[in-house]
């Protein structure tokens, strides 16, 4: 496709509308344009026109002000509602200060079209060049009531404090990292991704969803937008709620009483283990004696797990670990006098356990020693000693209402 065929040709220029929906509604809240060009009888993407290094800066914006005069001009003149998600590159905005894009935008505001229903996306790579020029320029905009995206989040671990700086209104991210990434990478890069949320107010929206295992996923880990070929194809006119490929809110009903179903089983889980504690003949008798009682418990848990302990409130260990290998126990006595209040929610969830008299289980964690995903029961012996029961990778992995968080 050659670039000054598209500039020459804009009449068979024209944007695309591809539905955001809402995780709370489950209504279309706005529309991302993407540009197509008719050559012949079809309708190709400009997306490699776009994404080309060879092709001058110049030619890029007069496309993108040609798409995103004929998506304004459609929205307002079909009454559409909802905001309008645009894809603008660092060397884009930067022309002119800034001042050419502002000035179409004041333009468009003119004709009716509000500058907070627009939403300018970035890509997170856009970072590495001029950051301090374009974050002040992106602030600039934000005082306009202009939203500001940050797409492809998590590609860079290292731009974290740069968006932090910039603090966007949305942080985009792509499913398709699920299809490329194993499980824990992906989960890893999430983690750091809905932190960062939290702390700067960000909304998570997910594109890209091609099937309802990322629908689902993008339900479970926070998403309040989603977005991509399973819920809706770009058309050329902006498509109504009615016009969705899926029934959003009874997918969502499916996954909630999914999750309902799992927590279920976990809370019985923990509740077996706290009769098997309550059921014990031995009864605690204090730190002396403590590996004496974690033998008549071990019985007990033989299933379930493989390392048992006992520690005070304080965190420290006044027990020997208790080890299940090759189907027996074994004591490793080098491990009393361990501390562990410096494990994250430690001292939260000895407070829990003395306050409600009940045992606790852990979300999923990488143990230390095996680095295996684990959970952990703990169950108060008293309001100074608690009980930690390590659950096996190996039963979790055969429970999955152990193994999915």
């Amino acid at each position: 496709m050659d670039p000054l065929d598209i500039l020459e040709n804009l009449d068979h220029v024209k944007p695309a509308f591809q539905p955001i929906v809402s995780a709370v509604k489950h209504t279309i809240i706005g529309y991302e344009i993407f540009g197509r060009y008719q050559s012949d009888s079809e309708w190709l993407s400009l997306a490699d026109f776009f994404h080309d290094a060879d092709v001058p800066d110049e030619y890029k914006v007069e496309v993108d002000h040609h798409l995103l005069q004929l998506a304004i001009t459609e929205m307002v003149q079909s009454g559409t509602e909802g905001s309008l998600f645009i894809n603008r590159n660092a060397k884009q905005l930067l022309i002119n200060g800034g001042e050419d894009f502002l000035h179409t935008l004041l333009e468009f505001e003119k004709q009716g079209f509000p500058m907070n229903r627009l939403v300018l996306e970035i890509t997170e790579h856009d970072f590495e060049e001029r950051f301090d020029v374009l974050n002040h320029l992106l602030l600039y905009y934000k005082t306009y009531g202009i939203q500001i995206a940050v797409d492809h989040v998590g590609a860079k671990s290292s731009n974290i404090d740069r968006i932090r700086q910039l603090k966007p209104h949305i942080l985009k991210i792509d499913t398709g990292i699920i299809r490329q990434s194993s499980p824990d990478v992906f989960q890893d890069i999430l983690y750091s991704v809905s932190l960062l949320a939290r702390r700067i107010g960000a909304k998570l929206s997910y594109e890209n969803i091609e099937d309802d295992h990322q629908l689902y996923f993008a339900w479970k880990n926070g998403g309040h937008y989603y977005q991509g070929f399973h819920l809706a194809r770009p058309s050329f006119t902006p498509q109504l709620d009615d016009s969705l490929l899926i029934n959003v809110g009874e997918k969502v009903l499916g996954f909630i009483q999914r999750e309902k179903s799992l927590v279920k089983e976990r809370l019985a889980f923990a509740l077996a283990c706290e009769e098997k504690m309550k059921k014990m003949p031995a009864k605690w008798q204090g730190p002396e004696t403590a590996d004496a009682f974690i033998a008549s418990v071990t019985e007990a848990f033989d299933e379930e797990s493989f390392r048992i302990y006992v520690c005070n409130s304080d965190g420290q260990q006044v027990s020997s670990n208790f080890r299940k290998t090759d189907g027996s126990w074994t004591m490793e006595t080098d491990q009393k006098g361990s501390h562990w209040a410096f494990r994250p929610y430690f001292l939260e969830n000895i407070l829990h356990m003395r306050t409600w008299h009940k045992g606790i289980l852990s979300d999923p964690y990488a143990d230390i020693e095996t680095a295996e995903m684990i959970r952990t029961f703990s169950f108060p012996l008293s309001d100074k000693y608690f009980l930690f029961v390590d659950i096996s990778y190996a039963f979790i992995f055969d429970h999955d209402f152990l193994l999915i968080e």
